[in-house]
């Protein structure tokens, strides 16, 4: 049952109203980021309320010359209210007319501007988020292309999208989540083209979102949104990129942009969204697709390398002429699945080591994880070289993936489809892969298969993934997605 909250009506009392407000916000020693300015002009008190940390000094000061430059060049016979509310400078002005409002917009940014004898706020729009420069995202680098990428400031990140989508169709409204935390939430989407079902359901389980912060931002609404459980398969598709997130809007996607997140959440995806790249669209068809295979043999080799070769290995199924690619040496001291676990557990420990470490250590991190671990650990006898090689090449390969959440999850299945194999051989392998496979046909992403174009299979979306289509062939929208508008440009006239 959803508790109605009386809110409270600003009073015509300024008195009351400042009081009010220094009551509920400490303001002073224990609250020192929240300003209060008290002034007066042509014979009306009025008070200023900001927030020091999200609005610059050089602002505030202007507001306050240009409030001064109005009440000098007027005899005072208008109101001071309409006076002040039409003669701003500034362009976002708008009106307020309850404190609990007050309390909000001052905390996200904004100037509340208070008189004397008024029930109704002026509210002044000139914040100014701390951040950082658009700088091209660490995990979706492109050899060609552009180099901006997102930030932490929701305005800076809908305008990076906006330069691209410059349509009187895009559409980005924004909620706040969190009733505690209010962070600023967008929906971006293309009005005469997203599912209006879709864009329906997402907007509903945002707004029902009923917690006090959500500090962590995209991740906390992507947990609310799809309630995955265990399931270690992404069912959203992360990226940094503007250019990424603008070719998914033109498709028929929703994009989700949380403020202090340098990241956006596209819905709704397929497993096939996760090992895509914008690399590929950046070079010639031809080149495009040879990227394209290479990079799904890196991910099929990232799965199934280590459980086929410790099958084919412990359990003597190798003919004579591959014998090669075994154990060259059977006197080793531990078990071969013993040493694939510690293998990937120390790969692991050394990539959350690489991110913790200052990049000046970086270069002695890696000799160390070289010579150390891998030289000296083959020579003492805890590994085999070929445990050493194989799971470097399946570690290789989900560097691979353009998802790093999808490298994670393939990192998990690996590991279980290789204790299936070395325990129950054949059989367990089998299965093993039978029950993944039909796990992930039947799931559902926002009532799209995770498995489509393949499972149910579709011609034309198969042809996409598979190979990287021309961009003037690309006309028809995927289908999956119920676009409103199906087709991306004109229908071509055959006659």
């Amino acid at each position: 049952m959803t508790t109605v909250v009386k809110k409270t009506p600003i009073h015509k009392r300024l008195k009351d109203n400042v009081d009010y407000l220094k009551s509920r916000l400490d303001i002073g020693p224990f609250n020192f980021d929240v300003g209060h300015r008290d002034l007066k002009m042509l014979g009306k008190e009025m008070s200023i309320f900001y927030s020091n940390s999200l609005v610059e000094t050089p602002v505030i000061v202007a507001l306050i010359q240009n409030m001064n430059f109005i009440t000098d060049n007027h005899n005072g016979a208008r109101n001071m209210f309409d006076l002040l509310k039409t003669h701003f400078s500034h362009l976002q002005v708008s009106e307020i007319t309850s404190l609990d409002e007050v309390v909000d917009k001052m905390l996200s940014g904004l100037i509340i501007l208070l008189i004397d004898g008024e029930n109704v706020g002026i509210v002044v729009d000139t914040r100014h988020y701390p951040g950082r420069t658009p700088e091209e995202p660490d995990v979706e680098k492109v050899i060609r292309g552009s180099k901006d990428g997102f930030t932490e400031n929701i305005i800076e990140n809908i305008g990076l999208i906006r330069r691209r989508i410059r349509d009187e169709r895009f559409r980005n409204e924004l909620l706040q989540v969190g009733e505690r935390s209010k962070t600023d939430v967008c929906i971006s989407y293309l009005k005469d083209v997203v599912n209006p079902d879709l864009l329906k359901a997402v907007r509903s389980e945002i707004k029902k979102i009923n917690v006090d912060g959500i500090p962590m931002a995209d991740k906390s609404i992507e947990e609310f949104i799809l309630k995955q459980g265990w399931n270690p398969y992404p069912m959203v598709r992360y990226t940094g990129r503007p250019d990424v997130a603008a070719a998914h809007l033109l498709e028929g996607h929703i994009i989700i942009i949380a403020d202090t997140s340098p990241s956006v959440i596209i819905i709704p995806v397929t497993l096939f969204h996760h090992v895509q790249h914008a690399e590929e669209y950046r070079q010639v068809v031809a080149v495009g697709a040879m990227t394209r295979w290479i990079r799904f043999i890196a991910i099929f080799t990232s799965v199934f390398l280590l459980p086929l070769w410790i099958l084919l290995v412990q359990h003597h199924l190798l003919p004579g002429n591959l014998n090669f690619i075994g154990p060259n040496k059977h006197n080793y001291h531990l078990p071969l699945l013993f040493q694939i676990i510690l293998a990937e557990l120390g790969i692991e420990i050394l990539r959350m080591a690489a991110v913790h470490t200052p990049t000046a250590l970086s270069t002695a991190l890696g000799l160390i994880a070289a010579v150390l671990i891998g030289q000296i650990a083959i020579q003492v006898g805890i590994f085999l070289p070929e445990v050493i090689l194989y799971a470097a090449v399946a570690a290789i390969g989900g560097y691979a993936t353009p998802s790093y959440e999808l490298g994670v999850a393939n990192k998990i299945t690996r590991l279980i489809l290789t204790v299936l194999a070395s325990v129950f051989g054949v059989p367990g392998f089998v299965i093993g892969v039978t029950v993944f496979i039909v796990y992930l046909a039947r799931v559902q992403n926002l009532n799209i298969p995770y498995l489509w174009p393949l499972i149910p299979f579709n011609p034309t979306g198969f042809y996409n993934i598979m190979l990287r289509r021309a961009m003037p062939t690309a006309r028809i929208r995927p289908s999956i997605l119920k676009p409103q508008d199906k087709y991306r440009m004109p229908k071509q006239d055959n006659g």
